[in-house]
């Protein structure tokens, strides 16, 4: 039985699936944090200050608040506003179907939520392109920034921004940060620790039984998250079947071979493939 087979075979026999989606799925599904399109729409960026990609531009210590987010409101509106569902996650959602699943991703651009998974079966981890916060967290508070991306794309000229436009904390005046895990001033709020309390009774429910965990396009930028939970899931659980897909054949550090299959094919290509033996053994009946 070849990687793809197997895959296949498990996925029709699992009582759940959970997924791990990290920056690669995304990269996968078309998101482009680096190439052609990326230059494009920030051409300007890349000609002032020299970026070379998106995920390291947003480290950048602008020298002005009004310049800071002029720039991460054309970040917010290319890798979260303007993308619809890209096909690779809707294939996702149609390759669980209606297993009992369960999405913990590092990923902040909300596909899996465009796509149509479903809220309370989402665990995203390290926030929201599409919220902001208080930058010391004086409140526990998050909140939705696509008002102010818009007036901010608006207003801005020569890529600043007038200083009206800037976002400021409602409750202190004071500066507003990118609901994202930068620092030790990320607020998980409510909202937050009941999508973490639903991911650990999913497990509780799961983790001993019959289960395929999807680790999709997942690196070493945060490897506690999803990489090393779902070696140790796959260690402890005999049935369960860690599934990698990733350009990169790194072996886990625990003794899991035998129950870790990882495609280094690209990833659309792996997905369509499952999802075509899926619907196939469905039509056989």
């Amino acid at each position: 039985m070849d990687a793809l087979e197997r895959v296949s075979a498990s996925l029709a026999g699992a009582e759940a699936v959970l997924i791990g989606g990290g920056a690669g799925l995304s990269s996968a599904a078309g998101i482009d944090y680096a190439g052609a399109a990326f230059r494009r729409a920030f051409a300007d960026y890349i000609e002032r200050y020299g970026f070379s990609d998106l995920y390291s531009s947003g480290f950048y210590p602008f020298p002005t608040e009004a310049e800071r987010w002029a720039y991460w409101a054309r970040h917010v509106d290319y890798a979260a506003v303007q993308p619809p569902a890209m096909p690779l996650y809707v294939q996702l959602l149609e390759l669980v179907g209606n297993k009992e699943y369960f999405v913990i991703t590092t990923n902040v651009d909300a596909q899996f939520e465009k796509a149509g998974f479903a809220a309370e079966r989402l665990f995203a981890v390290q926030g929201d392109y599409r919220e902001m916060q208080c930058a010391r967290a004086c409140h526990r508070k998050v909140y939705s920034n696509l008002d102010a991306v818009k007036r901010i794309l608006a207003t801005t000229k020569g890529l600043t921004i007038p200083e009206s436009s800037v976002p400021r904390c409602p409750v202190c005046g004071g500066r507003m940060e990118m609901h994202l895990r930068i620092d030790e001033h990320f607020i998980e709020d409510e909202r937050w620790h009941k999508a973490a309390r639903r991911y650990e009774e999913f497990l509780s429910r799961h983790a001993r039984g019959k289960i395929v965990l999807l680790e999709l396009g997942v690196g070493f930028n945060t490897p506690t998250i999803i990489r090393y939970p779902f070696e140790e899931l796959t260690f402890f659980n005999q049935a369960a079947l860690l599934v990698r897909l990733n350009q990169e054949n790194i072996p886990p550090r625990l003794p899991i071979l035998s129950r870790t299959v990882t495609m280094t094919e690209p990833m659309p290509e792996v997905v369509a493939q499952l999802l075509a033996a899926k619907e196939k053994k469905l039509s056989a009946g």
